[in-house]
C-alpha cells in the first residue's frame, strides 16, 4: 500500500506521459538540405558564428538520415533533390513525429510547390534567390516561435502536474476536504468521504451538507458548517457525529477546522488593502475522523472510575455518587445508608488456591451482592476483599438490616472455583446519615469501624455504628502508639515457662512468652497486645525484637556455665512468610554466637495450610542449620497426619483444652491416647502443655506423654528467676541429656 502511494506519487512528480521539453539554454541545432554544393556551402557560410550547430545534407536520403540520428531544432530543406524530393522528406518528418520547423527555399515559380510545403506545416517558403537579411530574419523568426511554444508547453505540463499532485495530496489525505457554496451545499469533496462514510462524490455534490449530520448536533453544525469568518476567527475543532452510509452502520465524530475564504472571480482570495468588502459565496473544510480516538477515551474514562475486576464502580466513584446522595437526602430531610463490607477467610481462599482463583472468587461475590440491591443503589470495591454499598432514600433502619441479612445469606451457598466448593461469609458495618455522620469520610470511617466490631464479636454478621465503637477505635489507635514506643523504649521482655520431665523432675526445656511492661496497665500477657500486633503491621518488627531478645538471654546462660537447654519460640506465621525470615534468624545465631541446636520454632497447623510449598522450604532450611519445629495446639486445627510426613516436624504438643478436659485419672480421653498414639508411631517428641492438676499429670504420665508444662510446675517467669531455679537444680547426674522442647 505504502510503496503504491509512493511510486503513484514519483510519478505524478516526474510527470509521466508529458511531451518531451527541450532545454532553452542550448544551443539550436539546423540542418541545411540543398543538392547543390556551392548554394549549401554558401548557407552554410551564412549561418555559421550565429549560435547555430550546423548539419549538412547534400540529398534526400542523407537528410533522411540525419533526421533519423539527430534531433533538429529547424531544417532549411530545397524542395528539388535529385533522389527524394522536399515534400516526400516533410511527410517523413510528420509520419514520424520529428518535432522541427521547416523552412521550404526553392527556385519553383509555380504556387502549387508553395502550397504543398505549407499544407505540410513549412513555417515559411523562401523563394530562390532571397536575400540574405530575409534568410536570417525568417530563420531568427522560426527559432523564437519555437522557444514560445516549448515555453508554453512546459507551463502546461507544470499545471497539469500541479493540479495532479493537488488531486492526488486532496484524494489521498486521511481528513474529508469538502468545499459548500453558499447554500449550505456540497460542491467539492474528495475520496476520503466514501472510505470512511460510504457516499460517493455524486451522492454529494449539489446535496445539503445536513444529510450528513447526526440529528442531535445539527445546531452546533449550522455554526460549523456556515462559517463565514476567517483568520483566528473561524471555527476550530469542533466535533460533530456524521452518519454513515448503509454498510457504514456506527455513526463516527469528527473534529472540524472549517476555514471561510472570500474568493474573487476565478475562485481565490488575494488579501488586499484597498478591498473594502468581499462576498462570501462557500465554506472551505477539513473533517478529521476522531471515532477511535473518542472511544478510547471512553474506555480510559471508564477504567479511571470502575474496578477493572468486577467491573463495579471504584472508590473514586462510589465518593461521587455518595457525595450526590447525600446532596439529595439532605435536600429531602431523608436517611440513607452506608454499608461496609469485608469478606471473611478470603485470604485463606487466596493463600490455598492461589491469586487467579482468588479474583474469580472476588467476581462472583460482586454478581451476587449486586442481585439483592435495588434500583438505584450503588455497590462499589474499595480494594482488596472490601466493598462498600450507598443505599439512598431509607424508609427506616430495618430497610438497610434487610438488605445486610440478604447479603449474608446469599454468600451462604458454597462457590465453585474449577471444581473447589469454597464456603465465606462476610462482616458488614452500616452508618446511617445524617445521625452517624454527614460527610462522606465520616460515614466510610464510621461504617468501617462498625465492620471492625463484627470482626471482634466472630464475624459473619452486621452492625450499625455506634457512638461507642468510636471509643473503642480509638483505644486501638493509641494501642498501636504505645506499642510501637514500646519497641523504640525497651518495654518489652521475653518471660519462660519451664518444660519438665517428669521422671526425673528436672527442667529440660522452656517455652519463650513475650510481656509488655506498660507504664500504665503494668505487666501485659502476650494475648492482650499481640493479636492487635498482628492486624496492625507490627508482628514483624516484634518477631525481630524477639529473636534478638533470645538469643540475647541463651548467651547471658551460656555465659554463666548452664547446662544446655533448648528454648522454643511462637513463630508468627505473617513472620513465616516474609522472605528474609530464615536469614534473620541464621543472622541472630551467628551474632550472639548461639548453636542453633539450642532453638526450637513453634509453628501453628495453620501455618501448614496457608502456603505449605513455601513454608515446608523455609522450615527446611532452619532443619539443615539445625533448629528443630513443633507444631503447637495440636488437634485443634486442621490436623492433618499427611503435613506431619511432608513438614520437618519433631515434636506434638497437646493443646491445654485437651488437658483441661482430664478430671478422672482412670478416665478416657480418646483425643489425648490419638495425639500420644501418633506421636510415638511417628517418632516425634511430645509435650502437653496446660498442666494444671495432680490428676492430670498422672493421667499424662501413665499413658506416655513424659514432659509436660503448666502451672503445676511453673508460671512463666523473668530471665533472672529462670535462670536462679536452673542453677537451683544443680548440674544433671547420670541422667540423659535435655531433649528440646517447644513452647
Amino acid at each position: 500500500m505504502i510503496a503504491n502511494s509512493a511510486n503513484a506519487l514519483q510519478a505524478v512528480l516526474s510527470g509521466e506521459s508529458a511531451p518531451l521539453l527541450l532545454d532553452p539554454d542550448a544551443q539550436p541545432r539546423l540542418l541545411l538540405v540543398d543538392d547543390e554544393p556551392r548554394l549549401l556551402s554558401s548557407l552554410h557560410e551564412l549561418l555559421q558564428d550565429r549560435g547555430y550547430q550546423l548539419v549538412t545534407a547534400a540529398s534526400g536520403s542523407e537528410a533522411l538520415a540525419q533526421l533519423s540520428k539527430l534531433r533538429f531544432d529547424l531544417v532549411l530543406l530545397d524542395l528539388r533533390l535529385p533522389d527524394i524530393g522536399g515534400h516526400e522528406i516533410m511527410d517523413f518528418i510528420n509520419e514520424k513525429g520529428i518535432d522541427a520547423e521547416v523552412i521550404v527555399m526553392s527556385g519553383e515559380v509555380g504556387i502549387d510547390a508553395a502550397i504543398g510545403a505549407l499544407k505540410r506545416g513549412a513555417y515559411d517558403y523562401l523563394r530562390k534567390p532571397y536575400s540574405r537579411e530575409e534568410l536570417l530574419q525568417t530563420v531568427a523568426n522560426a527559432l523564437k516561435q519555437r522557444r514560445l511554444a516549448q515555453a508554453n508547453r512546459r507551463i502546461a505540463t507544470q499545471l497539469e502536474n500541479s493540479e495532479k499532485m493537488y488531486r492526488y495530496l486532496v484524494d489521498s489525505s486521511p481528513d474529508i476536504i469538502y468545499t459548500l457554496n453558499h447554500e449550505g451545499k456540497f460542491t467539492f469533496v474528495n475520496d476520503r468521504a466514501y472510505q470512511l462514510l460510504g457516499f460517493t462524490r455524486e451522492e454529494l455534490i449539489g446535496k445539503h451538507y445536513s444529510i450528513l449530520v447526526h440529528e442531535e448536533d445539527l445546531e452546533r453544525a449550522r455554526y460549523v458548517f456556515n462559517e463565514r469568518r476567517v483568520d483566528e476567527r473561524a471555527s476550530r475543532n469542533v466535533e460533530l457525529r456524521l452518519k454513515c452510509h448503509q454498510g457504514h452502520n456506527q455513526d463516527r465524530t469528527f473534529s472540524n477546522t472549517v476555514m471561510t475564504i472570500s474568493l474573487n472571480s476565478i475562485g481565490m482570495h488575494v488579501p488586499d488593502a484597498e478591498v473594502k468588502k468581499l462576498e462570501f459565496f462557500g465554506t472551505y473544510g477539513v473533517a478529521r475522523d476522531i471515532t477511535d480516538r473518542k472511544r478510547a477515551e471512553e474506555v480510559i474514562s471508564y477504567q479511571a472510575y470502575h474496578d477493572i475486576l468486577t467491573d463495579l464502580p471504584n472508590r473514586i466513584l462510589f465518593k461521587d455518587r455518595l457525595g450526590l446522595a447525600v446532596i439529595q437526602a439532605k435536600r429531602k430531610q431523608s436517611e440513607l445508608a452506608v454499608m461496609f463490607i469485608d469478606l471473611d477467610r478470603f485470604k485463606l481462599v487466596n493463600d490455598t488456591l492461589g491469586h487467579v482463583k482468588g479474583d474469580e472468587l472476588l467476581q462472583q461475590v460482586a454478581v451476587r451482592l449486586k442481585s439483592c440491591l435495588r434500583r438505584g443503589d450503588t455497590l462499589a470495591r474499595q480494594g482488596g476483599d472490601e466493598f462498600t454499598i450507598v443505599l439512598p432514600e431509607l424508609r427506616d433502619r430495618d430497610d438497610a438490616r434487610l438488605i445486610a441479612d440478604k447479603f449474608l445469606e446469599c454468600l451462604q451457598a458454597p462457590f465453585d472455583l474449577d471444581g473447589h466448593s469454597v464456603h465465606i461469609s462476610a462482616s458488614i458495618g452500616i452508618a446511617i446519615y445524617p445521625g452517624d455522620g454527614e460527610s462522606i469520610d465520616e460515614l466510610l470511617r464510621h461504617a468501617d469501624i462498625a465492620m471492625y466490631q463484627v470482626k471482634a464479636q466472630g464475624k459473619n454478621g452486621h452492625s450499625f455504628y455506634h457512638n461507642s465503637m468510636l471509643d473503642v477505635s480509638h483505644q486501638k489507635v493509641v494501642l498501636e502508639q504505645a506499642l510501637r514506643r514500646a519497641l523504640e523504649q525497651g518495654e518489652l521482655e521475653m518471660y519462660y515457662q519451664p518444660q519438665v520431665d517428669v521422671i526425673t523432675g528436672r527442667i529440660v526445656g522452656a517455652e519463650g512468652l513475650m510481656r509488655w511492661n506498660h507504664p500504665q496497665r503494668g505487666l501485659l500477657s502476650a494475648g492482650e497486645f499481640l493479636p492487635f500486633a498482628e492486624e496492625s503491621g507490627l508482628m514483624l518488627p516484634i518477631s525481630d525484637w524477639m529473636i534478638g531478645a533470645l538469643c540475647r538471654d541463651m548467651l547471658q546462660w551460656n555465659m554463666a556455665g548452664g547446662q544446655p537447654i533448648r528454648l522454643s519460640l511462637n513463630l508468627s506465621p505473617q513472620y513465616l512468610d516474609r522472605g528474609d525470615f530464615f536469614e534473620k534468624m541464621r543472622g541472630s545465631l551467628v551474632r550472639y554466637g548461639i548453636s542453633p541446636s539450642q532453638i526450637e520454632v513453634e509453628i501453628t497447623e495453620n501455618i501448614c495450610i496457608r502456603n505449605p510449598q513455601y513454608a515446608i522450604e523455609q522450615l527446611n532450611k532452619l532443619c539443615q542449620l539445625g533448629v528443630s519445629v513443633a507444631i503447637d495446639d495440636f488437634g485443634t486445627g486442621y490436623s492433618s497426619l499427611a503435613y506431619l510426613h511432608r513438614f520437618p516436624i519433631h515434636t506434638i504438643k497437646v493443646d491445654q483444652s485437651f488437658v483441661k478436659e482430664i478430671h478422672d485419672e482412670h478416665g478416657h480421653y480418646p483425643v489425648i491416647l490419638a495425639i500420644i498414639s501418633i506421636a510415638r508411631g511417628l517418632g516425634l517428641h511430645l509435650i502437653a502443655e496446660g498442666v494444671e492438676t495432680e490428676v492430670q499429670a498422672r493421667y499424662l504420665k501413665a499413658n506416655g506423654c513424659l514432659t509436660m508444662q503448666g502451672y503445676l510446675y511453673y508460671r512463666p517467669i523473668s530471665l533472672t528467676a529462670f535462670l536462679d531455679v536452673l542453677r537451683g537444680q544443680g548440674p544433671a547426674t547420670g541422667v540423659q541429656a535435655p531433649r528440646a522442647h517447644l513452647a
